[in-house]
């Protein structure tokens, strides 16, 4: 992996803040945002993982990526796993570090307008998970990959075209994801070069629910882990309009 992602490396200059603040223990759980089209910075937060704390991660990813040939196991070969809650639970329970990315699908296919929002609508599923397996949750923002492509046509456009009205007519159309049309570095289809930038928070523990997996618990949970991706997300904007100047 080290060679693969050197040149990619060099490009983004990735600069990692927090490291020191995840745990030793086990199972943790990583809760991100997901960044547009969400594979030109996570490869890089695999590898300083496991390059300065030994952490292999195991990544949740959509269920229609493991029905494209050659991808889904490409992606196997990385860690990535069909993201069941047969899946999670049986990750948890053998002490592995599990990545999840609760805007899912949503959060990849951003519209305009939309760099560093989370889109969570009312989903539990990670923190009722993390409070069944008393399991250590690791907050963590993203930022730069957002800014690697301008949006030039979005799903609300494409959902306002023909194709589109009939689509959802029909019933069809997943309106969550809906992959935008992107110019990158000079007009092209490859991302601009900009530098990517990761923070982790300090971690939640489930101690203070133990026992619980209820609904006021997970809400509790979930807020808590979104409040600290938000300001993680603050941070690191701040921190690169320093760099910047």
């Amino acid at each position: 992996m080290h060679g693969l992602l050197r040149p990619w490396r060099k490009v983004t200059r990735p600069v990692f803040v927090g490291i020191e603040h995840v745990p030793d223990e086990r199972p943790l759980l990583f809760v991100g945002n997901h960044t547009l089209f969400g594979v030109i910075d996570v490869p890089l937060m695999f590898f300083e993982l496991w390059r300065k704390r030994g952490i292999f991660l195991r990544a949740l990813g959509h269920h229609g990526h493991f029905k494209v040939p050659v991808w889904g196991d490409f992606l196997r070969r990385f860690g990535v796993i069909d993201g069941t809650r047969e899946n999670c639970a049986a990750l948890m329970a053998a002490g592995e570090a599990v990545l999840v990315f609760p805007g899912g699908s949503r959060e990849v296919a951003k519209r305009k307008g939309e760099r560093y929002r989370l889109f969570w609508k009312d989903r539990l599923g990670f923190a009722k998970m993390a409070l069944r397996h008393r399991c250590t949750i690791v907050p963590f923002g993203a930022v730069g990959a957002d800014d690697a492509y301008d949006i030039v046509v979005d799903g609300d456009d494409l959902l306002r075209t023909p194709v589109g009205k009939l689509g959802r007519k029909l019933g069809v159309l997943d309106e969550d994801f809906l992959p935008p049309i992107v110019r990158g570095h000079r007009g092209t289809p490859l991302p601009k070069p900009e530098r990517l930038y990761f923070r982790f928070e300090p971690p939640i523990g489930t101690a203070e629910w133990d026992g619980r997996d209820d609904e006021t618990a997970a809400r509790a949970v979930r807020d808590r882990t979104r409040a600290a991706i938000e300001h993680a997300l603050t941070e690191l904007l701040a921190l690169r309009a320093r760099h910047q100047r």
